[in-house]
């Protein structure tokens, strides 16, 4: 599995792989498990579609490494399309975005003009904006620009971000981030990072993932575990149970399309569920990384294609 995890990470840079796929039908028809669908309209009924069941939603229109300002700013109007129609709509969800898709390795400055635009419309609109959490390269300019805007005081509660439980540094940032009041969706990681700055082993990474669930269930603050895996859930549940801490203190996220059954479950179970809807042309990236997260995915993919 390691070395599948491995592959599909590769695979997810490969351009001519990429440029077939995205413009192919049977790419789509592939896709279309783990992918709401090509606009905002698709991802808009499916958001209704999931709220009607008791779930929440977090919207994240797909893309990323814009090339040019102009590009920048079309992503960045598709989110304020986004919070427009769920305003209009009533629907219980919110908006995720990587600042790369807002132009960050261009301009740090132009990625923060763009994300302290939508964030102002998240808090006209009484929603909220998670910044994603890319490559570790990116992780200290993805906090100090989240830092910076929930320091403005109109902004705070209508902006939070995404921790990675394989990097070992991501204790300290919690713990930064509470001190802050700035909410957290805690995820384990989809990159490829070097043992030098990462937990290699899965089970050192769960490990992980586990204590660091514990700090923010224990924090006065509204966050996020985002996982697929049972253990982890079942250790925050008796975590919560044991310390006395309320099911709507806190909230589980899982992928659109990942284990639909477990989703459906928690919610039965009075827990608050949100699920990651993405959305959009540019799907092949975010479709890898999903494989390479549980390359048994591959095996229920092609299982269903043959149908």
């Amino acid at each position: 599995m390691p070395l599948l995890r491995s592959a599909f990470i590769a695979l997810s840079t490969n351009q001519p792989l990429r440029r077939f796929s995205e413009s192919s039908s049977m790419g789509r028809k592939l896709s279309s498990r783990f992918v709401a669908g090509l606009e905002v309209e698709d991802a808009l009924q499916t958001a209704e579609r999931l709220n009607k069941q008791g779930l929440t939603a977090t919207l994240d229109s797909l893309g990323e490494s814009v090339r040019t300002e102009a590009e920048a700013h079309r992503s960045a109007e598709i989110y304020h399309r986004l919070l427009d129609a769920i305003a209009a709509q009533k629907l219980k969800a919110n908006i995720s975005v990587k600042l790369t898709q807002m132009g960050l390795e261009l301009s740090p400055e132009l990625a923060y003009t763009i994300a302290a635009g939508l964030t102002e419309h998240a808090r006209a609109t009484g929603n909220f904006l998670r910044i994603d959490m890319e490559g570790s390269h990116l992780t200290q300019v993805t906090l100090d620009l989240v830092h910076h805007l929930h320091a403005r005081e109109e902004y705070r509660g209508h902006i939070g971000i995404v921790i990675q439980a394989y990097l070992y540094r991501s204790e300290a940032d919690i713990q930064q981030l509470i001190a802050k009041g700035i909410r957290v969706r805690l995820c384990k990681g989809a990159y490829q990072e070097p043992p030098t700055i990462a937990f290699a082993k899965k089970t050192d990474t769960d490990t992980n993932y586990v204590r660091l669930s514990g700090i923010l269930l224990s924090s006065p603050i509204y966050h996020g575990l985002a996982t697929h895996d049972e253990a982890m859930i079942e250790a925050a549940k008796n975590y919560a149970h044991n310390q006395g801490i309320a099911p709507e203190h806190f909230e589980f996220q899982m992928l659109y399309g990942v284990r639909r059954d477990l989703q459906r479950r928690l919610v039965r179970e009075g827990y608050n569920v949100r699920v990651y809807i993405p959305f959009g042309r540019e799907w092949y990236p975010y479709f890898m990384r999903r494989l390479a997260e549980r390359p048994a995915n591959v095996f229920f993919l092609a299982k269903n294609l043959l149908r």
